[in-house]
C-alpha cells in the first residue's frame, strides 16, 4: 500500500518538518527534480527509498539555470500527476516551493547581478563541457541545490549519472562547504533502444526519436576503440563528431574523453574514462555519457 504523502510549498513548513525528523533521529534522503517526472526519476526515488527512513522529492523549475532563449517558459509543469506517481512509490514528502519564496528578488539567468551574488561553483569543473556552452547554468544549479540542502537538511542526496558534470560539481561543492551529506549517483535509465531518459525527449519529433538512440550506440563504439587500445583521444573525438553529424544530428556541442573522477582531459596512461557527449536534434539538446574501463586493468 502507498504511504501517506505530504506536500509542502512553504519554506517555514519545511523547516518545521525537517526539525521533527531530526529529533526522531531519522535518515532523510533528497531527490531534487524539476518535475515532469519519468522512469528515470522514479529509479532515483526507488534507490533513495532503500537508503533512508524518509524520502523527500523536490519539484521546482529553477529559473536561474535556464539561459536566455532556453525552454524555461515551456518546460512542462505536471505537479498533480507527479504527486500521484510519487504517492505510489512511497515518497514521504514532496517539497514544491513557490518561486517567489526561493528567489524573493525574482532573479533569473538574464540578470547579470544574480550570477555574482549566488553560489558560485568551482571554476575548474564548469569552464568546460556543458558549462562552456551554457553560460551561468551551473551557477543556477549549485544555487538551487545549495538552497535545497539548507531547506531540507538531508543526510543523503540522490542524483542520476546522466548529468555527469552536474554530479561532479555537486560532489565538489559538498566537499568544499563541509556538508555532511552522502551523495549517491544512480545509473542512467534508458529506453529499450538505449536512449537516456530525459524530460526533453518529449520535444523530439517522430523522425528525431528514431535518430536519438544513436547517441548511445556511438558512445559504445567509441568505448570499444578505447578498449582495443586506441589512445589518440583528440582524433577519436573528431571522428565521433563527424559520425554524429553524418548519422543525422544537427549540431555537436562536444564529444569528450575525460578522467571519470576529475573530468580533466584523459592521459595516455589512463585505464578508465568517461565518454561525454552533447548533441542537438532541431532545438532539443541531448546529453549522455558512459564510463569505460580498459579491457585489461594493470
Amino acid at each position: 500500500m502507498p504511504s501517506h504523502l505530504t506536500v509542502i510549498r512553504d519554506l517555514d513548513d519545511m523547516y518545521h518538518q525537517r526539525a521533527r525528523w531530526k529529533r526522531e533521529g531519522l535518515v532523510v534522503a533528497l531527490v531534487p527534480t524539476m518535475g515532469n517526472l519519468h522512469e528515470g526519476h522514479f529509479s532515483l526515488v526507488k534507490l533513495a527509498r532503500k537508503k533512508a527512513d524518509r524520502v523527500v522529492v523536490s519539484i521546482f523549475v529553477n529559473p536561474l539555470q535556464f539561459a536566455r532563449g532556453e525552454d524555461f517558459e515551456h518546460y512542462p509543469r505536471t505537479l498533480k500527476q507527479d504527486i500521484q506517481a510519487l504517492t505510489l512509490l512511497g515518497v514521504d514528502l514532496v517539497f514544491a516551493p513557490e518561486a517567489t519564496q526561493v528567489y524573493p528578488e525574482q532573479i533569473d539567468m538574464a540578470n547579470e547581478a544574480a550570477r555574482a551574488t549566488t553560489i558560485v561553483p568551482p571554476a575548474f569543473l564548469t569552464n568546460m563541457l556543458c558549462g562552456a556552452n551554457r553560460l551561468g547554468h551551473f551557477t543556477g544549479v549549485t544555487t538551487i541545490v545549495g538552497k535545497l540542502f539548507h531547506l531540507v537538511a538531508p543526510d543523503i542526496a540522490v542524483f542520476g549519472q546522466k548529468d555527469y558534470q552536474q554530479v561532479a560539481i555537486i560532489r565538489q561543492m559538498i566537499y568544499d562547504l563541509n556538508w555532511s551529506i552522502k551523495l549517491i549517483t544512480a545509473p542512467t535509465s534508458r529506453t529499450e533502444d538505449g536512449l537516456a531518459l530525459s524530460s526533453r525527449n518529449q520535444y523530439l519529433t517522430i523522425e528525431q526519436r528514431v535518430i536519438a538512440p544513436r547517441i548511445y550506440r556511438t558512445l559504445l563504439t567509441l568505448a570499444e576503440r578505447l578498449r582495443d587500445g586506441d589512445r589518440q583521444y583528440e582524433k577519436l573525438s573528431r571522428q565521433m563528431t563527424t559520425t554524429f553529424k553524418t548519422i543525422g544530428f544537427d549540431e555537436v556541442d562536444y564529444v569528450e574523453i575525460r578522467h571519470p573522477n576529475t573530468l580533466m582531459p584523459s592521459l595516455e596512461t589512463d585505464r578508465c574514462w568517461v565518454l561525454l557527449v552533447a548533441v542537438r536534434l532541431g532545438k532539443t539538446r541531448l546529453i549522455d555519457n558512459i564510463v569505460v574501463e580498459a579491457a585489461f586493468l594493470s
